[in-house]
């Protein structure tokens, strides 16, 4: 195929166009394999634990095994996992995934009604949260299907003593666990000790059985489960290794992880590419606390850095961050969201070190595109990664060549399985060709170098987080004064965008405050509307759709 021809010519030195798909069988191959090749390196570090990949490989057996003998859960069983970036999280992945069952990554911030509709959606019959979040939980598990609760405490990873001091701060001074009762919940602690008593039975996994149904916005505004099989995810590791071993070797490499784990860009990259190389994944609990973020990174020399724009910023413009070592930076990789140049600059004056962007979805495991770390373009989103073919189509679905704006569309072996449940949804973003729709607007240079120009989806970008303008358009309508509204995402420094609303009301004393608070009872954080301007009518077409793309362009014609 002429495409194909395209870019096999374009990968640098080293960088093989082709995977060889068939090294592993699964996850949990990649996992045990790096569990016996690396046992004596550190796996996995936060708040002052680290764990070795020896040290992980017995404790997710105890957790699997734990799961096999004392739950009932079968191979194919779907467990949710409601946790930040602690040592837990690994344990409980890849615990949950050697006993055959398919994870589930859930939002810890996640409103009530978000999270009831991703656990009976996605089936789950199992539950691991924080003891934080486990109030909201509580409310929501009775309409659902979850039938196991796990609870950990922030420091349960910690020697007894430590443990009992540091959570007991966390619950009586610092006042962050409220109140719950989950009957029949089992303590994190407790549920590894008594996994330990028992024999872990492998668990034959094959390439095609889902290993996580990764939830993602839609533009109906309902959250769908992309399911992401063994094979997607293991191609995705093979995709990139060669990339990133071009800089970083294997067991020797200190990586920072502040982005979520339960993100599939930190997934992936954490979970998956640092896990396969043997690295140590130091996790970041809450990188909005730059001060504490910046305190903890004193204490690693650190050679690789993932993160996103607006945290590049954040950190840039922090006094001790500037004045940190970063001597052994090898390798930024930046993902979630575009990369501006500005903060591209920022970052390379004050580290030295490059950003390397890269592209993906969710439904693609997710890297498509990644630049090459020995001839990063900034301002491009790199090049397809192995075994992988990017083009653009016009509007009417025909192919366009090299050099023409369109749709971006791709295809390769790390493209989801489909959406769980949906066979109309999964038709609409995959052709029967393979070629998954990504409804962003780009090109493909003459170089293999592919950028974006526009996005074709109402999709707002907060942050890296997909906000869809349904979801937050369906929550202000159900409120009694609301006749009708748009959600738009508008630019914003440290976000990159952020979600505005045009609302119709019936009642000319409601309050935009008043809204917010309502919106903020319904939905996370970051898709809660930074302003609600109230309109007496909104723009539409002549068959009475409201043009979202015009107020968006009203927007920034105001800011130009």
């Amino acid at each position: 195929m002429e495409l194909e021809n395209f870019f096999k010519d374009k990968y640098p030195a080293g960088v093989p166009a082709e995977i060889d798909p068939n090294q592993y069988s699964s996850v949990v191959d990649v996992f045990e394999q790096s569990c016996k090749k690396f046992s004596g390196k550190p796996a996995f570090s936060a708040i002052g634990v680290t764990l070795t990949y020896g040290e992980l490989d017995k404790l997710t057996k105890d957790f699997a095994s734990f799961l096999q003998n004392k739950t009932g859960l079968k191979k194919g069983d779907r467990i949710a996992i409601q946790l930040p970036n602690l040592t837990q999280y690994p344990i409980v992945v890849f615990g949950a995934m050697r006993a055959g069952l398919v994870v589930v990554n859930t939002n810890p911030l996640y409103t009530e009604r978000e999270l009831e509709h991703q656990f009976n959606d996605s089936g789950a019959k199992a539950l691991v949260v924080l003891a934080n979040m486990a109030g909201l939980a509580q409310e929501v598990i009775p309409h659902t299907s979850i039938e196991h609760v796990i609870v950990t405490e922030i420091a349960d990873m910690h020697s007894p003593i430590k443990r009992t001091v540091m959570n007991a701060a966390v619950k009586y001074l610092k006042k962050m666990v409220p109140p719950y009762n989950i009957p029949g919940a089992i303590s994190f602690n407790k549920a590894l000790t008594t996994g330990s008593k028992y024999t872990f039975k492998p668990v034959e996994v094959e390439r095609e059985d889902i290993a996580v149904l990764q939830y993602t916005g839609g533009t109906t505004g309902v959250a769908k489960g992309a399911m992401l099989t063994h094979h997607n995810l293991v191609c995705n590791m093979l995709q990139l290794k060669p990339l990133l071993t071009a800089k970083l070797g294997e067991g020797q490499e200190t990586i920072i992880a502040p982005l979520p784990l339960y993100h599939i860009y930190s997934f992936t990259l954490n979970c998956g590419i640092m896990v396969i190389t043997g690295n140590h994944s130091v996790l970041i609990p809450n990188p909005r606390d730059i001060p504490g973020f910046v305190k903890e990174l004193k204490n690693w020399k650190f050679s690789c850095f993932m993160g996103l724009n607006t945290l590049f910023v954040s950190l840039c413009n922090n006094e001790e961050f500037q004045g940190l070592d970063f001597s052994s930076l090898k390798v930024t990789a930046s993902g979630g969201m575009a990369l501006t140049k500005d903060a591209a600059k920022m970052w390379k004056t004050v580290t030295g070190c490059e950003v390397a962007e890269g592209y993906g979805m969710t439904e693609t495991s997710p890297v498509v595109t990644i630049n090459p770390l020995t001839n990063i373009q900034i301002g491009s989103i790199g090049m397809p990664v192995p075994s992988t073919l990017v083009k653009t189509i016009d509007e009417e679905g025909n192919d366009l060549p090299i050099g023409e704006v369109g749709e971006l569309c791709a295809k390769g072996p790390q493209v989801m399985k489909g959406y769980w449940q949906r066979p109309d949804e999964t038709a609409k973003t995959i052709t029967q060709d393979g070629w998954i729709m990504t409804g962003d607007i780009g090109l493909v240079q003459d170089d293999g170098y592919i950028k974006i120009v526009d996005r074709k989806k109402d999709m707002i970008l907060v942050s890296g987080f997909n906000v869809y303008p349904n979801e937050v358009e369906d929550v202000l309508v159900s409120h009694l004064d609301i006749i009708e509204c748009a959600a738009v995402g508008i630019p914003d420094l440290k976000a990159g965008e952020a979600v505005k609303v045009f609302a119709v009301t019936s009642n000319p004393n409601l309050k935009e405050s008043e809204l917010k608070e309502f919106c903020r009872e319904r939905l996370t954080a970051y898709k809660v509307p930074k302003i609600i301007e109230f309109r007496d009518e909104l723009p539409k077409s002549n068959v009475g759709k409201v043009l979202r793309r015009e107020l968006r362009d009203e927007e920034v014609n105001q800011q130009a």
